[in-house]
């Protein structure tokens, strides 16, 4: 019989679970803060617990294992890459960015995508599977106890599309941000999504205070099923309704994420379009000069170019800004480094 994963449970849960084996409430607690305050990674580690309650956990539980196999620190700047198997062997990237204000955790949602974003190597190969909520959890855990440093900020942003693995998603926020947990406020949460729309709708119920990004990457429709094949089932017009629901029910800016590529998306037509787009709207562009792939035959603007593609946008009213690139030495774009280490694999 598979073991039970204890680190998916919340504290209601583990509360029930810990009375089914006849055992009272405040060993919940007392487990719930080893495996989400202390990160332990094994039942030995709680040294308050009995022996024979040790045992048993053992027995029918587990901390599922995430093992790092990489971890790559950049010369450029403040950030750090790593890349962890899982206990089925799927490999998942993470990376830690250390600014001013915090250190902030960009984490997976899933091992592998489906949305198939033409400029993306997370989505090459396809989706392998949706990650467990302590799957979720244990990246930041991990980042923890290899550097030593709290987490304060966190990007749902690496591999995978976290709207697109919903339930997990939703109680990995309620968890991360629980008291009882790490603690780490929702408004330091962001969390970005192609655009499904029916999920962004339910968020909007939820009474989150997370931060919603939108990956847009195209001025208009047409460009946008070009770049995303997500587009051709959900319209922009759609999307940005989506959105507008959102910063409704929250009160929560949205922020467009917007992927520059050399002569596809990088045009004064295009930036009359964002206009039209963003000017009704409360909300920050942010633009993203392309990180080239293998197998993809994108180019990046140049430094100049994107530079007066922001101008001309500011000057025309809107709240944008350049991404400053983070990690170019360490394969700092989504997926590069998991695919690398895969081939590499499949190479061996």
């Amino acid at each position: 019989m598979d073991k039970k994963d204890i680190a998916s449970y919340n504290l209601e849960e583990l509360t029930q679970e810990m009375k089914t084996l006849g055992e009272k409430p405040f060993r919940a607690r007392q487990i719930y803060a080893w495996l989400h305050q202390k990160l332990a990674g094994d039942f030995q580690e709680m040294t308050d617990l009995s022996k024979a309650l040790r045992e048993r956990l053992e027995a029918g539980y587990e901390i599922r294992k995430m093992e790092p196999v990489a971890h790559l620190i950049s010369k450029k700047d403040p950030t750090e890459k790593f890349l962890f198997e899982l206990a089925d062997g799927n490999q998942i990237e993470s990376v830690l960015m250390k600014y001013n204000y915090g250190n902030s955790a960009c984490i997976s949602s899933q091992a592998g995508c489906r949305m198939g974003c033409r400029f993306c190597a997370s989505t090459i190969g396809g989706l392998n599977r949706s990650l467990r909520t302590s799957e979720m959890l244990r990246q930041i855990y991990q980042i923890q106890k290899i550097t030593g440093e709290r987490v304060s900020n966190i990007v749902v942003m690496g591999t995978g599309e976290p709207l697109d693995n919903y339930d997990n998603f939703l109680k990995f926020i309620h968890m991360v941000s629980d008291g009882n947990g790490l603690n780490i406020s929702q408004r330091n949460i962001t969390a970005s999504t192609c655009g499904l729309v029916p999920q962004i709708h339910r968020l909007a119920e939820e009474g989150l205070q997370i931060t919603l990004a939108l990956s847009l990457h195209g001025s208009t429709q047409e460009k946008r099923e070009k770049l995303m094949p997500i587009a051709r089932k959900y319209k922009l017009s759609e999307v940005l309704a989506a959105c507008d629901d959102y910063f409704d029910k929250t009160g929560r800016r949205i922020t467009f994420e917007y992927s520059l590529v050399k002569g596809v998306n990088d045009t004064d037509e295009d930036i009359a379009h964002l206009t039209g787009i963003l000017k009704p709207r409360n909300c920050h562009l942010n633009l993203i000069p392309v990180n080239p792939i293998r197998e993809r035959d994108f180019q990046r603007p140049d430094r100049e170019n994107a530079l007066e593609f922001k101008n001309k946008l500011e000057k025309n009213g809107i709240n944008v800004t350049i991404r400053r690139e983070r990690g170019s030495d360490i394969d700092g774009a989504c997926g590069q480094l998991r695919r690398r280490y895969q081939t590499v694999q499949k190479e061996n």
